[in-house]
């Protein structure tokens, strides 16, 4: 699987060496598992790392109890490392954040979920200028990027929403975007890592969870190919669309070099 990271990292140009990542922690298996693969990594890969974490105030003790966790196994599991050449890589630095979710979004009366992820940005890159980082990771992974496509196609879509989550936009970067889940189940138990369970993840209320649990499930049995398709999918649709926006760009320069200024009589 690190062998698998080091090749989307390196053919996205996602970790720059002298980069500085900032990781996302929420403390469940994905998130847990980018943490530790990439302190691994950065040796040699030659970046900083820190990582950070935001309690969204939603799920009372759960979400205390989760912040628990994620400091209790940054301290414990990304301590300062040792290396064989003699250099020594400074422990990784955790920055916490909190908000209140669910007033914010009475207030402003957007949804939940979007609310959250407004706030939880806004908190990653205000760390992430904190801790001097210029990239923050974020734990999506192949499966995330299936659930994606098949809640656009549901709605209705047209190429953009068939080009999935990008490897890297702007200061964002997705290092398991080609790791599916299983992978990630398999690693955490090589590696006897602990992992939070949120449980509004086993909640079918969201769509998002109805096509985790019911539809992807239903795909991989029709053809076990069938995330590495959607990746390729993904792949093609990014490069039509980036394509399509430079015939664009170009047409629209020629159209205003073409243009002839207009003299007004007196």
């Amino acid at each position: 699987m690190l062998e698998q990271m080091r090749q989307l990292i390196s053919s996205a140009a996602l970790l720059p060496p002298g980069s500085h990542v900032l990781c996302a922690v929420s403390g469940g298996a994905d998130s847990v598992c980018l943490l530790h693969a990439l302190y691994h990594l950065r040796p040699s890969l030659k970046f900083s790392l820190s990582a950070a974490h935001y309690d969204h105030g939603l799920r009372g003790e759960d979400s205390t109890q989760d912040a628990g966790f994620v400091e209790q196994f940054v301290s414990l599991c990304c301590g300062e490392q040792r290396l064989p050449d003699g250099r020594v890589l400074p422990p990784v630095k955790l920055y916490q954040g909190k908000g209140d979710v669910g007033k914010e979004a009475a207030r402003t009366g957007a949804g939940i979920e979007e609310t959250a992820r407004i706030l939880r940005y806004a908190f990653l890159r205000r760390a992430a200028q904190q801790a001097g980082a210029n990239l923050i990771a974020t734990a999506h992974t192949a499966d995330d990027n299936a659930e994606t496509i098949l809640f656009h196609l549901s709605r209705g879509s047209g190429l953009r929403g068939l080009t999935g989550i990008a490897p890297r936009r702007d200061d964002l970067i997705r290092p398991l975007l080609t790791t599916t889940r299983h992978e990630i189940e398999d690693y955490l138990r090589y590696y006897a890592l602990p992992h939070r369970e949120d449980r509004t993840n086993s909640d079918d209320t969201y769509a998002r969870n109805r096509i985790r649990h019911h539809l992807l499930p239903q795909m991989q049995q029709l053809n076990d190919g069938f995330l590495q398709n959607i990746a390729e999918l993904c792949d093609t649709a990014r490069t039509d669309q980036q394509f399509l926006q430079q015939l664009a760009q170009q047409e629209s320069r020629r159209l205003q070099r073409s243009q002839q200024p207009i003299a007004l009589e007196r």
